[in-house]
């Protein structure tokens, strides 16, 4: 599939005045924060390749346009990620830019959470993303340029809230990936982003996108009901604007070249500088152990 998606790419002649426009391509397009991002790059006048499990309700959302191309897409299925890709390229000539943005919640204790559990959250924000990304590259790398954006979270840098356990080790296991890719995509004019945003109000935390561990352990029942509780309330309650962090987006698409992090929200902000603060305490506290661990020379 790779390969007869590379052959049909068409790349856009720098010295056309259309040139800045780009093809976006955004995974869980038809909700909460994804439609977001979808609207503002409609509005912004570039095309857009919206994906979600319902092209019916993409279409929608997000209006009739012909800059718009609505896709089915779970993210967990490679099949669908390679054709969409390829719908991608047929209709638009190229793909500029890719937002993994599709994510859910498996909320609960570790010791609560079934294996099954465990490896559903990986599947949506992990392998997720490497089905997409995998199925948009070989385009990128013909074309000599593209921007990959993957959308992480604060708990992809810490995570100090109870019931993230799952939740973290799949974002955790994101910013990895990123890190890495960067380098090996660097020599083809691909750009990579890690967005970490913090409490945006969007549909993370609604019944459709979270899913909470059944009670199993006395030890953590008392703790475990005022959770689910207090995650609950917050659903809808959130502080960041995801329309704004839309427009974030596309400011920092524009970027030449564009961030390798984008930090989003001034809770993010402080997330980030208390990681810095611990990893330099840590550091501090067993500097001369640490160091002192090569052979004697």
């Amino acid at each position: 599939m790779g390969n007869n998606i590379e052959g049909k790419v068409v790349v856009a002649d720098p010295g056309d005045p259309m040139s800045d426009r780009k093809v976006w391509f955004i995974t869980g397009a038809g909700r909460g924060m994804g439609a977001d991002f979808a609207k503002a790059v409609l509005a912004a006048g570039h095309a857009l390749v919206a994906t979600g499990r319902d092209p019916g309700h993409l279409a929608e959302e997000l209006g009739l346009s012909d800059d718009l191309l609505a896709v089915k897409l779970d993210v967990t299925r490679p099949e669908d990620a390679a054709a969409a890709a390829k719908a991608a390229v047929e209709r638009f000539g190229r793909i500029d830019v890719l937002v993994n943005n599709a994510a859910t919640f498996e909320a609960g204790f570790f010791e609560e959470m079934t294996p099954a559990q465990f490896e559903r959250q990986l599947a949506a924000n992990l392998f997720g993303q490497l089905n997409v990304t995998r199925a948009v590259l070989p385009v990128m790398r013909k074309q000599r340029a593209g921007h990959v954006i993957t959308i992480s979270s604060t708990a992809g840098l810490a995570s100090s809230a109870e019931f993230t356990s799952a939740y973290a080790a799949s974002k955790f296991a994101v910013e990895g990936w990123m890190e890495a890719l960067r380098v090996e995509v660097a020599p083809y004019g691909i750009h990579t982003t890690v967005v970490n945003p913090g409490f945006f109000r969007t549909e993370l935390l609604s019944a459709q996108s979270t899913n909470y561990a059944e009670p199993s352990i006395p030890d953590y029942a008392e703790r475990g009901e005022a959770l689910r509780s207090a995650w609950k309330s917050m659903h809808r309650q959130q502080g960041g604007d995801p329309a704004k962090l839309a427009q974030a987006l596309l400011t920092i698409a524009a970027q030449e070249p564009p961030p390798r992090r984008f930090l989003a929200g001034a809770d993010a902000i402080a997330t980030a500088e208390q990681k810095i603060g611990d990893l330099r305490a840590d550091i501090e506290s067993n500097r001369q152990l640490s160091a002192s661990l090569a052979f004697d020379s």
